[in-house]
């Protein structure tokens, strides 16, 4: 259910309907939020979702999914929580970690490819970036034969700005943490052009002492996300309205 204080964050956001529209009174668009979290939550087809629960039909609430994302809803909700964690304290910037996880996308559709570790069955990829604490900043979802290395200066730089502070707004960590899978000495020059230290394994070589228990946190948040179930198996052949529920999740752990 959508709380009041969750409704109070998403209500100012929310693109505002025309005095005089032609047809029926639209659906409330508390109602549809909730309907959309129902989804979100049970992971079921938008036709299966029950009018008993009085949030409107799967074909309304999608429609209002679909408009929100294209207003940029979740993004903003999502920059919004991050810079009230930033106001107080709650973000560590000290470090941030980065890892993938793949997810099987059952119709296809844009950003799909050949899964390697899922016997190369249609899939997508989420490409997560988290502060110290777990907290996401930044997932990007990609076919699921892109290699990690490839989206590590697009996380990094997708860094929504933290306001909340005296001064202008955070969106740099002091480190980066990555696995070997990430492994690339051109992506560590740019790091530090950006003035970021990358801590980063190396193919070959023994992995980093205590890299581990710092890097918990990625498959923490990664465990969070997909307990979402909508965002554990992909269903939407439409790359934004999969980003749209990306989003509204990461909006929701922050």
């Amino acid at each position: 259910m959508v709380d009041d204080d969750l409704w109070m964050l998403i209500e100012p956001l929310l693109p505002s309907w025309p005095e005089r529209s032609p047809g029926p009174r639209p659906v409330a668009d508390r109602l549809c939020l909730q309907g959309i979290l129902y989804v979100l939550h049970n992971d079921i087809a938008w036709q299966l979702l029950p009018l008993e629960l009085g949030f409107g039909s799967g074909q309304t609430c999608w429609r209002r999914l679909e408009r929100w994302q294209q207003a940029g809803v979740f993004d903003r909700l999502h920059r919004i929580l991050l810079a009230e964690l930033n106001g107080v304290g709650g973000l560590d910037w000290s470090r941030a970690c980065m890892d993938g996880s793949h997810i099987r996308a059952k119709k296809g559709g844009a950003d799909t490819g050949p899964s390697p570790v899922d016997r190369r069955k249609t899939g997508s990829k989420h490409h997560l970036i988290c502060d110290g604490h777990g907290t996401p900043l930044k997932v990007i979802t990609t076919a699921a034969n892109v290699n990690d290395v490839t989206q590590t200066l697009a996380l990094v730089d997708g860094i929504p700005p933290a306001a909340g502070r005296p001064g202008r707004p955070r969106r740099r960590p002091v480190s980066l943490l990555g696995d070997k899978g990430s492994d690339s000495n051109p992506h560590r020059q740019e790091l530090r052009k950006r003035r970021i230290l990358p801590v980063i394994s190396r193919k070959g070589a023994p992995n980093i002492k205590d890299l581990g228990k710092l890097r918990y946190v990625v498959e923490q948040t990664f465990a969070l996300l997909h307990q979402f179930k909508r965002l554990a198996v992909r269903w939407e052949r439409r790359l934004e309205l999969h980003d749209a529920f990306v989003s509204l999740a990461c909006g929701l752990i922050c």
